[in-house]
């Protein structure tokens, strides 16, 4: 019988719990204008959302939308900021119990975990495989959720979660947010951050699929991509349709069609790095794209348009980024152009 969780609602609308999410919620974006009129009046805010989810009588206010282009164009919808006080108190309280269901091999946005950690772990598995039989013989299968946001069922969502939280008035915030985000029975907003968490219960379901139900070894997921690997292309096949109508029949969610199944030694794609047994590249993109932005940034420092502090914000993104990958060189020769560019008057 899977554990269930109830008086959670005080933990949740304790005065402290919510003052503790405002800190959260305000992190690296205290000087925002809507922030600074919160934190004006900061208790007199959170007694008022308080007294709110006490009375029941607490609604979502409409999201903001707009638009984010890296590294891909996606459409955000991000809560006001009193809002995101009471997403951080829902998720105070109930991240930690529900992360205790999750399948150590989850990646994305938990604790300790994250993506970089993701590519090593993939990079354990090539190795590993490896050790099992022939080098050649190491095949992957890479897949994701096909508008994996946009397609998670509201009605399937509850159910999951209200298998774990028997708390009814912690239901009815959780149902409130879901079903009060605009959109029409299925999808949650991207730019949420109970949307982050829900959209991990949701795949949850596939990670326990994965490692109860079919035993799969080396299998890792990072929100809605997965990685499969195995020595036998025809048993990744067999596991693909199986899991095609495990997410349709089970999740209501299809697979993305460039869903693949191909030799490691091709190396893999995942988390913004290609990965093989001995060693991690940069994404091919990624270079281009970082070349050409410091390129522009280099040339107007040069010109006195921004200043040199900048050029090294992005610099230091970059080396970060770099600095968990075999891209010595490459990093080498992108910092030479960019002060050769820096230095051209």
């Amino acid at each position: 019988m899977p554990k269930t969780y109830n008086k959670l609602w005080s933990q949740i609308t304790d005065w402290d719990n919510l003052f503790n999410a405002f800190l959260s919620a305000q992190k690296e974006k205290r000087y925002k204008s809507e922030i600074l009129k919160f934190s004006a009046r900061v208790e007199e805010n959170i007694t008022n959302i308080q007294n709110h989810l006490i009375w029941e009588s607490w609604l979502p206010s409409q999201y903001k939308e707009f638009m984010v282009y890296d590294p891909k164009r996606r459409l955000i919808h991000a809560p006001v900021f009193e809002d995101r006080v009471v997403h951080h108190a829902l998720v105070h309280v109930i991240s930690p119990l529900l992360e205790k269901k999750f399948i150590f091999d989850s990646y994305a946005c938990r604790q300790g975990k994250g993506f970089h950690k993701a590519v090593s772990r993939v990079q354990t598995f090539l190795r590993k495989a490896s050790s099992n039989g022939n080098k050649e013989r190491i095949y992957v299968l890479k897949a994701d959720i096909s508008k994996y946001f946009p397609s998670i069922d509201h009605g399937m969502l509850v159910e999951i979660l209200s298998r774990s939280i028997r708390d009814r008035k912690t239901m009815q915030l959780c149902e409130s947010i879901i079903k009060n985000s605009g959109f029409d029975g299925a999808g949650i907003p991207v730019g949420a951050l109970t949307s982050q968490l829900f959209a991990n219960v949701y795949l949850d379901q596939l990670d326990h699929y994965m490692k109860d139900e079919l035993g799969v070894r080396f299998y890792c997921r990072y929100m809605d991509d997965f990685i499969v690997v195995h020595n036998s292309k025809r048993e990744l096949w067999s596991l693909l349709g199986k899991v095609a109508i495990f997410l349709t029949e089970r999740l209501r969610l299809t697979l993305n069609p460039k869903t693949s199944i191909f030799p490691a030694v091709r190396g893999v794609d995942f988390c913004g790095y290609r990965v093989w047994r001995n060693y991690i590249l940069p994404r091919k993109r990624i270079i281009r794209h970082a070349r050409r932005d410091l390129a522009r940034l280099a040339g107007l420092c040069s010109n006195g348009m921004i200043p040199l502090e900048t050029v090294k914000q992005r610099i230091m993104s970059f080396l970060g980024y770099m600095k968990h990958c075999n891209g010595h060189i490459t990093t080498k020769h992108i910092l030479t152009e960019t002060i050769i560019r820096r230095e051209q008057k």
